[in-house]
This record gives C-alpha cells, sequence and structure tokens, in this order.
C-alpha cells in the first residue's frame, strides 16, 4: 500500500474511533495536561519552559486546590488514549475562566475541541455562571474558530512578550 493510501487508512480509522469527554480524575491526567501542553506548543509555535511552567501552575493550583461545585476538568480520549483536555475555574463569583484547552494534533478535526469547550460551557451553566471568559494568544487560529463556534467574542487584545516570542493576547467571553 502507498504512503497516500496508508495516510488516508489511519485518518479514516481516526475519524471511527469512539471519543468520549470524561473527568479529569486519574493518575497521569495531570502530568499528561503538562507534558502535552509543553510538547505540542513547543512544536507548534516553538515556546519554551516558560510556557510548560505556567501550564503546571494552573494544573498545580486546580489539583490542590478547587472547588468541585464550582471548578472541573476534563480529558477527551479515545481507546484509552488521551487525546486532549479542557479545565473550568472561577474567575469571580459572577465569571467561569476556561482554561488549558488542548487538542492533541492527532485528533484535530475529529470535533473533540468543540465537544470539550461544550462539557465545560453546560458545567459553567450549571454552576451558575452568568458568563465564560478565556485568555489565549492570536496565533493559536485553530482555537479561534473553536470560540466562535460556541459563542465567544473577542473583547479585548493586548501585545506582550511571552513564551520567547512578541505575541497578541485576547480576551474572548460569552453569556450563558
Amino acid at each position: 500500500m502507498g504512503e497516500g493510501a496508508q495516510q488516508h487508512d489511519s485518518s479514516e480509522r481516526a475519524r471511527r474511533r469512539r471519543i468520549t469527554i470524561r473527568t479529569l480524575d486519574r493518575p497521569g491526567d495531570l502530568g499528561w495536561v503538562v507534558m502535552a501542553h509543553g510538547e505540542v506548543y513547543a512544536e507548534e509555535f516553538g515556546w519554551g519552559c516558560e510556557f510548560e511552567a505556567l501550564v503546571a501552575g494552573t494544573v498545580a493550583e486546580y489539583a490542590s486546590d478547587h472547588d468541585p461545585a464550582r471548578e472541573a476538568a476534563w480529558i477527551a480520549e479515545a481507546d484509552g488514549q488521551r487525546l486532549g483536555c479542557v479545565f473550568c475555574v472561577t474567575a469571580d463569583p459572577v465569571t467561569a475562566q476556561l482554561v488549558s484547552l488542548l487538542v492533541h494534533p492527532s485528533a484535530r478535526c475529529q470535533g473533540v475541541g468543540g465537544k470539550l469547550v461544550d462539557t465545560c460551557l453546560d458545567f459553567a451553566w450549571t454552576a451558575g455562571y452568568q458568563r465564560i471568559s478565556l485568555w489565549t494568544n492570536d496565533v493559536q487560529a485553530s482555537a479561534q474558530r473553536i470560540w466562535q463556534a460556541a459563542g465567544f467574542h473577542l473583547v479585548e487584545e493586548e501585545y506582550h512578550s511571552s513564551f520567547g516570542h512578541d505575541l497578541v493576547g485576547q480576551i474572548w467571553q460569552r453569556d450563558l
């Protein structure tokens, strides 16, 4: 079988696998979130350990001190393989914050990001928040399509230097 046929066959298999969203609660989940963010963002954007440390701080804070009634995190997986993640944390009493959305490159274009965001939105609404916001950077164009499809609107942009690059930070928000 030629290389093109092999790629088509593996992408067909990927589309057919059953993707599930589960609570982030198993040994290895927290470490996977940090590792996957570090590896994927280094590969795609050239971001260094500063970014991985930021994610590690977010994950550590969540793991050590979150209110399960107001904050949650999820893993997307198929066939026992982690494919993505997202966290919902408190920004203020009426605003949830969506953080650390990641879809592994092997799982993109399969609806994983949308499923994770929908899960986060449903939780935030059920938890009684009035709105939800997120912070990202303009280089994350594929994520922006997910935000827009979920009803988020860009409300603020600001230039900054982080992770070894000059970037445009963005705040997106939507009412629940």
